[in-house]
């Protein structure tokens, strides 16, 4: 919201997805030389779960390794390009056991390519909206709120964070103006502040 602000957006919240944790019971950490986390949410299940703290933690970008500090663990990992494909490519030497913590019905790309287990942490679940509130542009953070928006009526213009996120949005038939050079909520600002700054008044 203070980056939304500090552009000259007044920001209008309207919560369209809520996280569901999928189990109580501890993460069992052990015996992994890496834990993996690709957004906040999985952070914040992993601090709240774990057994232990992990031996290495790696994070898919700066927003998630933020979370994790926030809640006292530090990423030994960071991917400068952040997807899952962009995690991949930056781990130096590949761990000879990798833990990934995600959500429910997330990409198997990461788990297939490190040959890493995969641990569904939490879902998320598409909240009844009675009316969408005005907007000049919206501000798309993960595939299942496009798929959210979407289901709600809304149909942009949307600035996305990520390439998954802008797929998820054009399915669903949102006009997709712009999408994130560096898939985190700085870059979502920029982009649409870039946006904003090219299109006719």
């Amino acid at each position: 919201m203070d980056a939304l602000t500090a552009a000259g957006f007044a920001p209008v919240v309207e919560p369209l997805i809520a996280v569901e944790p999928l189990s109580e019971e501890p993460i069992d950490v052990a015996g992994y030389d890496c834990v993996i986390v690709t957004s906040p949410n999985g952070a914040r299940e992993l601090a709240r779960r774990m057994s232990a703290t992990p031996a290495r933690l790696a994070a898919i970008g700066p927003g998630t390794a933020a979370t994790l500090a926030e809640l006292g663990l530090e990423a030994d990992l960071v991917a400068d390009v952040h997807t899952q494909e962009g995690l991949v490519d930056a781990f130096p030497v590949r761990p000879q056991r990798a833990l990934f913590v995600g959500a429910e019905g997330a990409r198997s790309h990461l788990a297939d390519e490190l040959g890493a287990d995969f641990l569904p942490a939490y879902r998320t679940v598409e909240l009844s909206v009675a009316e969408l509130p005005q907007a000049d542009v919206v501000l798309l953070m993960s595939p299942s709120a496009a798929r959210a928006y979407a289901a709600a009526g809304g149909s942009g213009p949307a600035v996305s964070i990520g390439p998954q996120t802008t797929s998820a949005a054009r399915e669903g038939g949102i006009d997709v103006v712009a999408e994130a050079r560096s898939h985190d909520v700085q870059g979502l600002v920029d982009s649409a502040a870039a946006w904003r700054a090219s299109s006719p008044s």
